[in-house]
């Protein structure tokens, strides 16, 4: 397959548009990540998700629509929990779960369960796209599945080129890191993923409880995306570290011969050849973390130590991608 880069162009809008409402598979940004866009109600369309990412059918997709107005269309009941975060923080990085319509989210989406998750976008590009195509769109991010999500267009085509029909290229995303998903089928709504709306906020609207703890296995349905052991992970081993613990760690892999790469936070000298060193705002080190590991793993990185993130609910989105990164190994070499 020949994978098409677009612009952000009008022309380039309803190129990708046209290829969406004829069942194919673009790329585009949102505020949150690069995701993988299909029509939600063709079942042929969804499927093809599933073959570009190598995703396991019992991973949802999000579904994107233009306009709250819209995303009520695909559903059963509109529960006044869901009026309240909708209201707070859509157009946005906010994913909430609701009774889906069968006749307008086609069951691969779902995953063959009875909900689907549904988010209004708030990136420039992503609105102009989903107008344009004036369809529901699914779309998980742009990656292969359980490896690093794009922030970039480059990441995509990294991941996807020759796999997809097109990559609309809207520069780097802006909160680096994926949305909150917010189950609001039932009272209390139920936080299922930790992203980039806290929990605080969303409890200040409605009564939460939080369960974003759960790890499945890659072959059991999940009620949300984000939720199998591993995910957002580089093809490099990971080992999570106390940051006072970064040095004496590299230099105890160093002997096995392969590249070591190290990702820390806060000001001071970076450990290591090849190092990235974020900020220590909780926001901007979300921002740029996604990035920073496609950095490390394009330098040929086969082993990663991670320094710690600090405790404390502005973390718990860092926190959570850093545990799946490195979920199945030991967090000391």
């Amino acid at each position: 397959m020949r994978t098409e880069r677009l612009s952000t162009s009008p022309a380039s809008i309803a190129r990708a548009a046209s290829i969406l409402r004829a069942g194919g598979l673009v790329a585009f940004p949102t505020e949150t990540v690069y995701g993988i866009g299909a029509r939600a109600d063709d079942s042929q369309a969804a499927r093809k998700i599933f073959a570009a990412k190598g995703r396991p059918t019992g991973n949802p997709l999000i579904v994107h629509g233009a306009d709250l107005d819209l995303v009520k269309s695909f559903v059963e009941v509109w529960p006044d929990a869901a009026q309240r975060l909708a209201a707070a923080y859509w157009p946005g990085p906010l994913t909430l779960i609701l009774a889906r319509r069968p006749d307008r989210i086609a069951d691969e989406v779902a995953a063959g369960g009875p909900t689907v998750a549904l988010r209004v976008p708030a990136h420039p590009v992503a609105r102009a796209l989903l107008e344009a195509a004036a369809v529901p769109i699914a779309a998980p991010s742009a990656n292969r599945s359980s490896e690093i999500s794009p922030t970039t267009a480059d990441h995509v085509w990294k991941a996807l080129a020759g796999r997809i029909d097109a990559v609309i290229d809207g520069g780097p995303c802006t909160w680096g890191i994926e949305s909150t998903i917010v189950d609001v089928t039932g009272t209390p709504a139920i936080l299922l993923r930790h992203g980039a709306v806290p929990a605080h906020e969303i409890a200040a609207l409605v009564p939460l409880e939080i369960r974003s703890e759960q790890v499945l296995a890659s072959a059991a349905r999940a009620p949300a995306p984000g939720l199998h052991a591993r995910h957002y992970a580089p093809r490099a081993r990971v080992f999570l570290v106390e940051p006072q613990a970064v040095r004496a760690t590299v230099e105890a892999v160093s002997v096995s011969g392969q590249r070591v790469g190290t990702l820390e936070h806060g000001a001071g000298p970076s450990v290591g050849l090849y190092a990235e060193r974020l900020p220590s705002e909780p926001t901007a080190y979300a921002a740029d973390l996604y990035a920073a590991l496609h950095r490390l793993e394009d330098a040929g990185c086969e082993i990663l130590i991670i320094a710690h993130v600090p405790e404390g609910g502005a973390w718990d989105a860092v926190r959570d991608r850093l545990r799946r990164a490195s979920a199945g190994l030991p967090e000391n070499p």
